[in-house]
């Protein structure tokens, strides 16, 4: 124990320090796109920020579309026998080029790590890795025009395996550093979750952010999108604990939410099928411009709701 509280009081430095970095989105920026594995594509911190944004600045129009993709990785590892042999781990190798090429965002916030590691103690090869892949999709972003702004990994839960949660905190340390080293933008969810977990069970141990120890639940989609958001310059958000907290002042704002969640299922679903991908067994997306109909339809009721207000 006497090893551990220093480790503790580094972390919380870390997280102070990464309180005081934001990097408020540009006034030119109209498209945002969000790359990361099965936590973005689930959709749910990505839904909560579209909302935020929509509803704080409806004259900004940004436009924001989940590419996230189940099972993905940067490092390009998989393991023998992932999906019980059905497929290996998707690589962003694969399909980058065509997103960036296709969509044309103005900026990236891309959040991965979770799968790099796949699931098995530190190494340093797949450690390497991990860092090529992402120097590489920084790169790559950046020579299509585009801004990149990187998330670090949400937790593994300890209690699901001690030696993978320890993985994703040497990834998330390593990302965070290349804020002095090389100036990138990047926004550290990791260890303000780590900080919320153990404080919420030192209240109930039986608390979770993600029973299976991977996908957040609620709570901790919504922390993730408090983190981004606080990230983004964003600082009032502070005193929010939920995406109901989050959009009290804006009447009609879980109703919005609604829209916007319909919305985003629509787009990534439309421009997952349209950038193509080597994952199986997701929806198949509507054609863009059936898709792009029906978003009108529903850019035009949320338009309605907030011209009442």
């Amino acid at each position: 124990m006497v090893k551990y509280i220093p480790v503790l009081l580094l972390f919380s430095l870390i997280n102070f320090q990464s309180f005081a970095q934001n990097y408020a989105i540009p006034e030119e920026t109209k498209r945002i796109v969000f790359l990361g594995n099965s936590i973005t594509y689930n959709g749910k911190f990505v839904s909560y920020l579209d909302a935020y944004f929509t509803l704080a600045y409806p004259d900004r129009n940004l436009e924001i579309i989940n590419l996230g993709l189940p099972s993905e990785t940067v490092s390009g590892l998989s393991e023998p026998n992932h999906a019980e042999g059905k497929f290996p781990r998707p690589d962003l190798r694969e399909r980058l080029q065509r997103v960036l090429t296709q969509l044309k965002p103005d900026l990236v916030i891309a959040n991965y790590g979770m799968n790099d590691g796949i699931y098995l103690p530190l190494d340093d090869d797949r450690f390497e890795k991990f860092k090529d892949g992402m120097e590489w999709m920084h790169q790559t972003v950046e020579n299509s025009g585009a801004k990149i702004i990187h998330v670090t990994p949400p937790i593994y839960d300890p209690r699901k395996g001690a030696a993978y949660a320890n993985v994703l905190d040497v990834y998330s340390d390593w990302l965070i550093s290349l804020r002095y080293t090389k100036q990138w933008q990047v926004i550290d969810l990791h260890w303000p979750m780590r900080k919320a977990l153990e404080d919420n069970r030192f209240k109930n141990p039986d608390f979770v952010f993600a029973k299976d120890g991977v996908h957040p639940n609620e709570a901790g989609h919504f922390l993730m999108a408090k983190e981004i958001l606080m990230g983004l310059g964003e600082t009032e958000m502070t005193v929010a604990n939920s995406i109901e907290e989050l959009l009290t002042d804006f009447p009609e704002g879980m109703n919005v939410l609604q829209l916007i969640q319909k919305r985003q299922e629509i787009l990534r679903n439309a421009w997952l099928t349209q950038t193509g991908h080597q994952r199986p067994g997701l929806a198949e997306g509507m054609p863009i411009e059936e898709a792009k109909n029906q978003i009108s339809s529903i850019n035009q009721e949320i338009n309605s709701v907030l011209r009442q207000h």
